[in-house]
């Protein structure tokens, strides 16, 4: 015996059940459901319209978290980074190291190893000093002071408003690629110039929020989501937090 379908693949199966008893009753050719229908409707409009809904979704969220690939000037960052409008948390990797990232208002923290602070060669009395100022930072929260060309360099990934008007742009003609699904939430895509200037999946379901990010040019993929859940953003212990003055150790 057949098993009955449950949730929405009964709905499906009966909607099929139908279909068919109508098409033999009248002669009809084919029967389509309507890929919008209990959605929030955004997959009807064009694709301007939705890249135009989605961005503005996007800017009134409160929090979001992002992760995913970022490819800038042939360098490739991974983020994995939890955002609002007054601070962040979370880490980027680049050239095979992580370091985390704090921002709680205008002031910025970050925590890398000793590696990361270091020089390579270690040579000479700059190198031991070099390694003995890195030693003194591995494993804390160190104050980024807002004059160090640092703050500018890191605070750019903390910036929920700076990330997301950067990376929500399609390059090129822009048109709807048809409905998809991100993490069990229906979707509509939209490309740019048919893929090449990247392609952009919203959701279907409440708030239009975009939910993935593939940009053009092979320049990383990117995945959203949280949309609007807040997170707690605490100060470090003054233990675990070193202030190391106007200006951080090269990089």
């Amino acid at each position: 015996m057949t098993p009955i379908p449950q949730g929405r693949d009964r709905r499906s199966a009966l909607a099929s059940a139908v279909c068919a008893l109508v098409v033999a009753g009248t002669g009809l050719t084919g029967c389509a459901e309507d890929p919008d229908k209990g959605t929030n409707g955004v997959g009807r409009l064009p694709a301007e319209k939705i890249q135009s809904r989605t961005r503005t979704a996007a800017g009134s969220a409160p929090a979001v978290r992002l992760h995913g690939t970022v490819v800038s000037s042939g360098r490739t960052y991974t983020l994995d980074m939890r955002l609002k409008d007054d601070g962040a948390t979370g880490s980027v990797t680049a050239k095979g190291a992580t370091f985390q990232l704090l921002r709680i208002g205008e002031q910025l923290y970050l925590k890398a190893d000793a590696e990361f602070w270091g020089h390579d060669d270690g040579q000479g009395e700059d190198g031991e000093a070099d390694a003995a100022a890195a030693g003194k930072l591995d494993g804390k929260y160190v104050k980024v002071p807002q004059g160090d060309p640092s703050y500018k360099k890191f605070s750019g990934f903390t910036d929920k408003d700076v990330l997301l008007d950067g990376l929500l742009t399609l390059h090129g003609t822009l048109t709807t690629d048809g409905h998809h699904e991100q993490a069990g939430v229906r979707t509509i895509r939209i490309t740019g110039d048919k893929g090449s200037g990247g392609t952009l999946d919203v959701s279907l379901e409440g708030k239009p929020y975009p939910l993935r990010l593939v940009r053009g040019g092979g320049a990383g993929t990117l995945r959203f989501s949280a949309w609007g859940k807040d997170f707690a953003l605490q100060e470090p212990a003054k233990s675990e937090t070193v202030d190391y003055g106007r200006q951080l150790p090269a990089s």
